[in-house]
């Protein structure tokens, strides 16, 4: 960049006087104010940047800043301002103008990448200073991402029009690993557990789906801060990381880090105490509530958590604002650390200002309506703790962070919404294989944050070997702008039970939905929906003896009727209508006329259900995602009957504990049960409208696989031996019971694998048919597949006796979607059940 300086010409005719001379410089006011070069930018721009104007006198410090202001603009690359006779005259060199911003070479970095890093955009002004900034800030996202032999030089080529295409060619080289990580100083712990507890990884070959191998500065101050974090929760207070190096290889392709540390020695907490002054608080009280005890291995997050219990507290017996500071006494020659916690009241502080940062899709509305603080209230750490899991519990962010900031004053605070968005819509798709039935099929399309107003629209069409559906969706989460959801189903559904429960189903339906909180725990629902359901029973033509009711075992003699001494000739074939057209009758198997007919042909018709429904849920569980205490409860009823031909009441409830154990490590228990009973005298339930148990909502049962079944026994008719026992399809129950119980296992997979596992145990049952829905037992004679005779007995099976599995479940968050492996082992069964031994399922989200 040019050096202008500011200079007067001395007009002919003046005196060569030192008196002169100053007259000639500084005497005198400016005339006007002329500007040259400018091509862009008009001749009162510049001017307007000045700090004279016609009128003003030569002033030679305000004319020295008007220059500096002109450079300060980067609209120029050069400036010089001189005197003319009684005119000042401005003379620029614009500069240029960008036309287009060009990346070449970039391959592991896309070009929006950079675009959102970067000063320099189309339309923009070209100044070298800030394209050596964008040089750094390229490397620095090459650097992030592991690649630190990157190189970037930026070119321009001139157009016409004082125009320019800037050219960042980009050399991005090697990703730049960690070879290996080592330690210096640590005698409790081995290195390979102290690199389990830090974010960088060691590059391997499998870990081609992580970033946590590739170098990062940034990242490795923050590995000491793990560290520092990992020692302080067991029990070493004094632990420290010394250096942490990092050396280049000598093939320039990884780093070697080394990190040199003093663990000190371990400590235990000694006594413990809570000190307040405060009228409502009782300290001891208090120190009840403090989950240490003397003697425990000293543990820097029970510290915070302590003071976290302290705050809720106060925050119960009305403090809002209290101010709690532990107080650590450190003892190294008993090795133990005596603790204070002292509770005053603190500064009344008020929330200034609530920003919501970083969220890119959904609307601030939608995240401020779940706050449960607003602008002007008082600060108060419960409400903001509330706040978070409220927006968490949304679905719709990956983390959620609330941060507090300093305001205008000192008894103000701005608080900061922090937020991740994450994928919102979901293409899922689940399979299955079992012992008996090959696969099971299911694909559909969801989107719980619509044009990031927080609704949710469900466009599913789905297809298994069970059923199809066609399901439309859509909820308003805050209906009339009030605390209130609403939404409207349409869906048509055709299953195919066939395997399972010999019968299809062909549904189509409408319903509406409200649900309102009744506290800041408890949900309402309120339902109706009326529907068309049509049940049928698959044909099948039984060639019916009428003389007996059964199925025909008749049989013609076709060979060796003229050697009755001589069997081994003889041969047979089924009779048929034609050779006894007054006894035998082909009808299908639901004809009132065949005595065996299933009990599941009263179900084959077309009726209108209208259903009206109630639904109350309470959640006590201490964090809406991923909760390790507390509890959830549920319960629902649906009557049927409200007009339409279908009467009854169905109920389901459900519970469910959780308690965390260590980290990691998460048992839970849920426990479920339902009933459905007629509303009117002799009449039974739909098979459609019973519960079936099995496959996903019951691991190691088949799909319908435990629960009512109509047998079919065989016995030697002159011996009575069991022959064979032959299962016919499920009939469903009118209730169900079932407790589920889980314990989530620490992953012995690294943590960038995703993989998790639980070990899991269901049990239950399905039962209580009743009246017309159960067939009676039948006694009768047939014959077996060689055509000898044998006694028959068809009855309903419907023990509610429990039955139990367990297994281990499997969960890999894979680069193509959330997969689950279910392994099931049977221990209690009836020997009509019908089990599988492997389940999984995935899905993709977008």
């Amino acid at each position: 960049m040019a050096t202008s300086v500011f200079s007067f010409v001395v007009l002919p005719g003046l005196t060569n006087t030192a008196e002169a001379q100053e007259d000639s410089r500084y005497g005198g006011t400016i005339r006007s104010i002329l500007v040259e070069g400018n091509q862009r930018i008009e001749a009162r721009t510049v001017q307007s940047y000045l700090l004279v104007e016609p009128g003003d006198p030569f002033d030679p410090e305000r004319i020295d800043l008007s220059l500096k202001t002109l450079f300060a603009t980067n609209l120029f690359a050069d400036v010089s301002i001189d005197r003319s006779g009684d005119d000042l005259l401005v003379r620029v060199v614009e500069n240029p103008i960008i036309n287009r911003v060009i990346f070449e070479g970039n391959k592991a970095l896309k070009d929006d990448k950079f675009k959102e890093e970067i000063q320099a955009a189309p339309r923009g002004i070209f100044t070298a200073a800030r394209v050596q900034a964008d040089v750094q800030r390229i490397l620095e996202l090459y650097r992030q991402s592991g690649r630190f032999a990157a190189k970037v030089e930026p070119q321009y080529k001139p157009l016409e029009q004082n125009r320019v295409d800037l050219v960042f060619e980009i050399t991005e080289g090697p990703v730049t690993g960690v070879r290996s990580i080592n330690f210096i100083g640590n005698k409790a712990y081995s290195d390979s557990r102290l690199r389990s507890e830090i974010v960088t990884r060691q590059s391997r070959l499998w870990r081609f789906f992580s970033s946590n191998d590739n170098y990062d500065p940034g990242r490795l101050e923050y590995d000491r801060e793990k560290l520092r974090e990992f020692y302080q929760n067991n029990g070493y207070y004094d632990f420290r990381v010394d250096s942490a190096v990092a050396e280049l290889t000598p093939d320039q392709k990884d780093f070697y880090i080394t990190m040199t540390i003093d663990e000190g020695r371990q400590y235990d907490f000694g006594e413990v105490k809570v000190e307040t002054a405060l009228e409502k608080l009782d300290a001891k009280a208090l120190r009840a509530a403090v989950p240490i005890q003397p003697g425990d291995l000293f543990r820097g997050n029970l510290i915070e958590d302590t003071i976290d219990t302290l705050t809720y507290a106060a925050g119960i017996a009305g403090y809002a604002f209290v101010d709690i500071r532990p107080q650590l006494d450190v003892n190294p020659d008993t090795g133990r650390i005596d603790v204070t916690f002292a509770v005053d009241e603190g500064p009344r502080v008020y929330i200034e200002r609530i920003n919501i940062v970083g969220n890119t899709q959904t609307l601030d509305r939608v995240i401020r309506r779940e706050l449960r603080i607003s602008e002007g209230d008082a600060f108060n750490r419960i409400l903001l703790d509330r706040s978070k899991n409220r927006v968490r519990a949304l679905g719709f962010f990956k983390d959620v962070e609330i941060v507090e900031n300093p305001g205008d004053g000192p008894d103000k605070s701005i608080v900061d919404v922090k937020v991740t968005e994450q994928p919102t819509g979901e293409l899922s798709f689940a399979a299955g294989f079992s012992s008996v039935d090959s696969y099971l099929f299911d694909l559909s399309a969801s989107q719980r944050n619509l044009r990031g107003r927080g609704q949710s629209v469900v466009a599913r069409i789905s297809t298994s070997s069970r059923q199809q559906v066609v399901d439309l969706r859509f909820t308003e989460p805050r209906f009339l702008d009030r605390n209130l959801s609403a939404g409207v189903d349409v869906y048509a559904t055709k299953q195919d039970f066939k395997d399972y429960g010999s019968y299809t189903a062909e549904t189509i339906g409408t319903g509406l939905r409200v649900g309102f909180p009744l506290s800041e725990r408890m949900q309402m629902g309120l339902s109706y929906k009326i529907q068309s359901d049509d049940v049928q029973i698959p044909d099948v033509d039984i060639l019916l003896d009428t003389l007996t009711g059964f199925q025909s075992t008749r049989v013609i003699q076709t060979a060796g009727a003229d050697t009755p001494n001589d069997l081994t000739d003889d041969k047979y074939r089924a009779a048929t209508t034609e050779d006894f057209p007054d006894e035998l009758l082909v009808v299908d198997r639901c004809d009132p006329l065949f005595l065996l007919r299933d009990s599941s042909c009263r179900s084959e018709r077309s009726e209108i259900s209208s259903i009206v429904g109630y639904s109350f849920f309470w959640d006590r569980t201490n964090d809406p995602i991923q909760p390790t205490r507390g509890f959830d409860f549920r319960f629902s009823q649906e009557a049927a009957g409200l007009g339409g031909d279908v009467k009854y009441l169905r109920t389901e409830s459900s519970a469910s504990l959780y308690r965390g154990i260590w980290k990691g490590v998460i048992a839970s228990a849920r426990f479920s049960g339902g009933y459905i009973f007629p509303l009117e005298d002799g009449q039974g339930i739909r098979i459609n409208n019973r519960f079936f148990r099995g496959g996903s909502t019951f691991r190691g049962f088949d799909v319908a696989g435990l629960g009512p079944r109509e047998i079919v026994r065989t016995y030697d008719p002159e011996t009575g031996e069991l022959l064979s026992t032959r299962r016919g399809n499920s009939l469903g129950g009118n209730l169900y019971y079932q407790g589920t119980f889980e314990l989530t296992l620490p992953s012995v997979f690294p943590e960038e694998y995703g993989i998790k596992s639980a070990l899991f145990a269901d049990v239950g049952s399905v039962g209580t048919l009743r009246g017309p829905d159960v067939s009676p037992t039948i006694y009768y004679d047939t014959t077996d597949a060689a055509g000898n005779p044998v006694s028959a007995v068809r009855l309903t099976k419907d023990a509610t006796s429990l039955r139990a599995s367990a297994g281990l479940s499997v969960f890999w968050d894979s680069p193509f979607g959330p997969i689950r492996f279910d392994f099931s082992q049977i221990l209690r069964r009836e020997d009509y059940d019908r089990t599988e031994t492997f389940r999984f399922s995935t899905s993709t989200r977008f």
